[in-house]
């Protein structure tokens, strides 16, 4: 299995809502993040929506990828056959071989029986790819499951997080024991969970890769024997600090931080 960055690694530096940079970190600065850290794999995420590049600008992104030899993933959010045959050209363009993709969108959330409609409709269009389905908050393991072994294509697979099933009530041991056998993307994000002070309740927050409650030794065991996750990519949860150039620094750190724990465990 392959480590490398994603744009979710700097979700701040990128641009997340409400929360504009001064200077937003571009897929060029992310190549060199990349190559600063001796990493050689990038996944785009929705947060850098790749269908709104010029033509030169995502050209100049393929060429300097396959120059420096970085291996790009994609990734974009809203499940539908426009979206996906979109995304699968940029992919191909790209040299990518994974197109990662969230389900929702905030006016569309569909049933597990549409999921699995939609996603035999895109099975045509993955010629040469992977699709790999987020588990995003609201379906649990087991219907993602069910949705991705209903299709039955061995063109569409699961990209597991390692925290987002904490909002749909399920810890990674149970996500991992349903999922990882279709697994086919890793996201390595770490957390901690806090009771809050009034005691009624709990919060969420992440930290650098290790320095959290994720056993991420144990996780990478887990796909020492499932061939089809190939790469894992570094995601963050930073909290945000009192002024945003404070945040993002901070995210800096730890993605440096999380690197440096990270490889030993890729070597």
């Amino acid at each position: 299995m392959e480590l490398g960055l994603s744009t979710y690694s700097y979700s701040w530096a990128v641009g997340t809502t409400g929360f504009p940079p001064a200077r937003p970190l571009t897929e060029q600065d992310l190549l060199d993040r990349v190559r600063a850290l001796g990493l050689k794999l990038l996944q785009i995420g929705d947060n850098l929506p790749l269908h709104t590049f010029a033509p030169g600008r995502l050209q100049a992104l393929a060429d300097r990828a396959r120059q420096e030899g970085v291996r790009l993933e994609v990734g974009a959010r809203g499940l539908n056959v426009v979206r996906v045959a979109e995304y699968a050209a940029i992919a191909r363009q790209l040299d990518a071989q994974l197109l990662r993709i969230v389900i929702d969108e905030p006016a569309f959330h569909p049933s597990p029986d549409t999921v699995i409609g939609l996603l035999r409709e895109c099975v045509p269009l993955l010629e040469g790819l992977t699709l790999g389905i987020e588990n995003h908050d609201r379906f649990p393991a087991a219907t993602i499951r069910l949705m991705i072994q209903t299709v039955g294509s061995d063109r569409i697979g699961v990209c597991l997080d390692s925290s987002n099933s904490l909002g749909a009530g399920e810890g990674i041991a149970t996500v991992v024991s349903l999922l990882a056998p279709i697994t086919v993307n890793l996201h390595l994000k770490d957390f901690v969970i806090t009771r809050v002070p009034h005691l009624m309740g709990f919060t969420i927050e992440g930290r650098p890769a290790g320095q959290g409650m994720l056993d991420i030794g144990w996780l990478l065991n887990q796909f020492h024997d499932q061939p089809r996750c190939r790469t894992a990519v570094l995601e963050l949860w930073p909290p945000p600090e009192a002024r945003l150039e404070q945040t993002i620094a901070k995210e800096a750190r730890w993605v440096e931080q999380s690197v440096s724990f990270l490889k030993p465990l890729f070597a």
